[in-house]
């Protein structure tokens, strides 16, 4: 795992997301990302949308999001629709978190996933989850699917990608910042595995961050 330390992540991370999108278009027809929620990732975000990509021809996947109504604050889809997808004409593919059964849409989102994504970008919680992959959770331990259903956590349940997906990925990026987080990112490039992000693959797998990882 490589850890990129710069004082301007925004760009940093939006310029890594952008050459690993530009390079999977180079090699084949379409480009796959799977996108996290949170606020740390939306100055990245807005800059990605300026990049001169050819937009039509990328697929964008959520991480993961949380069961709320559709356009509740909670969504991670009510900022990517307003301020990003409004901004590119790539295809967006939300999970279905509206569905009664919710196993059921899981089953239905993996149906629609690529083989393997060419970028998956990732945060870190402050109690070491990534995606919705939470300390404790059932859906730590799915290893024969690509989609899970977490239980509540936050005052709300959620649907993820698992490991499984997450590790087939050609690049993961990790964007993380603040002071709070060195303790969390240094067990995370340690590959600690009692937090859930350092149960994540690191291979193909780069941190931006603005600070100094403990340890």
């Amino acid at each position: 795992m490589e850890v990129v330390i710069t004082s301007d992540v925004a760009v940093t991370a939006s310029e890594l997301l952008e050459e690993r999108l530009a390079a999977a278009l180079e090699d084949q027809q379409r480009a796959s990302i799977a996108l996290s929620g949170g606020s740390t990732p939306w100055p990245v975000f807005d800059r990605l949308a300026a990049a001169n990509l050819d937009w039509a021809r990328i697929d964008i996947f959520q991480v993961d999001e949380r069961v709320a109504p559709e356009h509740h604050p909670d969504r991670n889809l009510s900022l990517l629709t307003r301020d990003f997808m409004s901004r590119v004409p790539a295809v967006l593919h939300p999970m279905p978190v509206n569905e009664t059964d919710l196993e059921v849409a899981a089953r239905n989102y993996e149906a629609v996933l690529p083989e393997r994504f060419d970028v998956v970008h990732l945060g870190l919680g402050s109690d070491g989850h990534t995606a919705s992959l939470v300390p404790g959770d059932a859906a730590l331990d799915v290893d024969d699917r690509d989609v899970a259903v977490s239980a509540m956590y936050q005052g709300r349940r959620r649907m993820t990608l698992t490991y499984r997906a997450i590790d087939r990925a050609a690049s993961v990026v990790w964007v993380v910042t603040g002071e709070s987080k060195s303790a969390m990112i240094g067990r995370l490039v340690a590959g600690d595995p009692s937090i859930p992000a350092g149960r994540v693959s690191a291979d193909r797998a780069i941190v931006v961050t603005d600070v100094q990882p403990d340890g």
